[in-house]
């Protein structure tokens, strides 16, 4: 039987480069192996995913956002981590750029918003909680799909993209046109729903709950303060274009240029453009 001292040096260092595992936990394993790198390889697999299972019950507040277009199809996914560190590692990043990339091949409805457990669960979903495993063994972290959407382009459209704030916020946006004005007005578009937040394209686009919640809060505010019930409906409706101002991208007015509307801004490349819908995503939100 092979003893401790057998297990050499470059042995373990091959094994961890095949697999990412530490140094002591390759170690270990050639050691249960009798040197046979193979077996080693199965052993540290079946701890991982014991160790991996432990991991997933911890927090993750960190992480990433990844966008991929290509060949007519734009995808955007959150991965969380732990920590920052993590987050910010080659592993990690590699993880999330080839997930993005996957998803334009994967069974996603188009523009649906998926959640990590749900997206690994569809043909296909093995592979990548396979992935998932072997990064958590690797980086020695809880790792999670948090969201993923795909979009799949419509006819004469563009899409334009931005990720913010250390790959913390990430929008898609597409457009009805795909001229050069149209992209250079759509990416100025996604830096602004990056720092704006918009619950939708236009006032219609905002969930009716939302509003509701909003135009009865209103309401009652105006009742408590003493308004007359005949001026209280025009005083609730001006304060719901102020929230319609505040929240239908449409209607807010330009970061780049606060004089301006995001309508303007759209007029001003093309009289028909037109925002056809957009994502945003931000780590832990």
């Amino acid at each position: 039987m092979e003893t401790m001292t057998q297990i050499t040096a470059g042995a373990v260092k091959a094994l961890r480069d095949r697999t990412g595992a530490g140094m002591m936990d390759c170690k270990r394993a050639l050691i249960e192996s009798e040197g046979d790198a193979e077996r080693a390889i199965d052993l540290l697999r079946k701890a991982g995913a014991a160790k991996a299972a432990k991991r997933e019950a911890r927090a993750v507040s960190e992480g990433t956002i990844r966008i991929e277009i290509r060949d007519g199809c734009a995808s955007m996914v959150e991965v969380l981590s732990e920590t920052d560190f993590v987050a910010r590692s080659e592993a990690f990043e590699g993880f999330s750029r080839d997930l993005a990339d996957r998803l334009h091949d994967l069974p996603v409805q188009d523009g649906e918003t998926v959640q990590g457990d749900a997206l690994l669960q569809i043909e296909g979903g093995d592979a990548i909680e396979g992935r998932l495993n072997e990064l958590r063994v690797q980086v020695g972290e809880n790792v999670q799909v948090g969201r993923a959407v795909r979009y799949d382009l419509g006819e004469n459209g563009a899409f334009a993209s931005y990720v913010h704030f250390g790959n913390r916020i990430g929008v898609l946006v597409e457009v009805s046109d795909s001229g050069d004005a149209a992209i250079e007005a759509a990416r100025g578009i996604a830096m602004h729903a990056a720092a704006t937040n918009p619950r939708g394209v236009s006032p219609d686009d905002i969930p009716e709950e939302e509003v509701e919640r909003e135009r009865k809060l209103l309401t009652e505010q105006a009742l408590e303060q003493g308004k007359p019930a005949s001026i209280t409906e025009k005083i609730v409706e001006g304060r719901m274009r102020k929230f319609y101002e505040e929240n239908a991208l449409l209607w807010q007015a330009y970061v780049r240029d606060p004089d301006m509307k995001v309508r303007d801004v759209l007029r001003e490349a093309g009289e028909d453009l037109a925002v056809r819908r957009f994502v945003r995503f931000e780590v832990g939100g």
